[in-house]
């Protein structure tokens, strides 16, 4: 045999590393398949069950542990409702989970998506399925995702998840948990002032503190407060 000319060991050796990439490749492809599949299959089961975040799941991995306590939608404040729906998604009640018009306006900008391009449907199925940092593929995740949640959970439904699982302090998470952190009281006695400063520390819960709010979140409060006090259509939807 000529020097340098593959043996049968050369060959055999390069059969096994291409079977061993097709194997890793069905095991990434199965993978990938239920990362897909999952939320089609839990999203029904929250009808009635109660999902927890991505990020508490990460909180329990890291050991860090995480404060947050269920309240049905009924037992939160209307004020909470109507400031959380009035600062993130006024337009909660009429769009079919994606807010289309912003969506492209947002999309349109330098930068790559944004806060502002997420309903809180949107930002609800994020928090329950998906990861946080903000990329063209996780919107692209997040868009059918929200428009199958918005087909299957009533809005008030989808409220009440998402004032259940939003982070709203470190390892805070759910307005009631929120409450009785800041307040001392349950959500459902939370005053309007108290729910606008909550609502104002969404976009940045890790260094926004609503006992401690800087100036910015004290304007964004007052204009969260103006706009529940108008409110009236834009959230008919949470009526029982």
């Amino acid at each position: 045999m000529a020097e340098g000319e593959p043996t049968a060991d050369d060959g055999e050796a390069a059969a096994v590393r291409r079977a061993g990439w097709r194997i890793w490749l069905k095991r990434l492809s199965l993978a990938a398949a239920v990362v897909v599949v999952l939320p089609f299959v839990l999203t029904p089961l929250y009808l009635f069950a109660r999902p927890v975040s991505t990020l508490m799941v990460w909180d329990l991995l890291t050991l860090q542990g995480y404060s947050r306590q269920w309240v049905d939608l009924d037992d939160i404040s209307p004020s909470m409702k109507q400031a959380v729906v009035m600062s993130e998604d006024g337009q909660f009640c009429f769009h079919d989970g994606v807010d289309w018009e912003q969506l492209r306006s947002v999309l349109s900008r330098d930068g790559g998506p944004s806060r502002g391009a997420s309903t809180i449907t949107m930002q609800t199925v994020k928090n329950v399925f998906l990861w946080p940092s903000r990329s063209y593929i996780r919107k692209g995740l997040e868009i059918p995702l929200a428009l199958y949640a918005d087909l299957v959970w009533s809005k008030r439904r989808t409220l009440e998840i998402y004032l259940n699982i939003a982070e709203l302090g470190p390892n805070v998470y759910g307005v009631e948990a929120a409450a009785q952190h800041y307040y001392k009281k349950p959500a459902s006695k939370l005053s309007r002032r108290e729910a606008a400063l909550i609502a104002a520390a969404l976009p940045n819960p890790a260094i926004r503190n609503p006992l401690k709010p800087s100036r910015a979140q004290k304007t964004l409060s007052r204009i969260i407060e103006r706009r529940v006090s108008q409110s009236g259509a834009y959230v008919e939807c949470l009526q029982p």
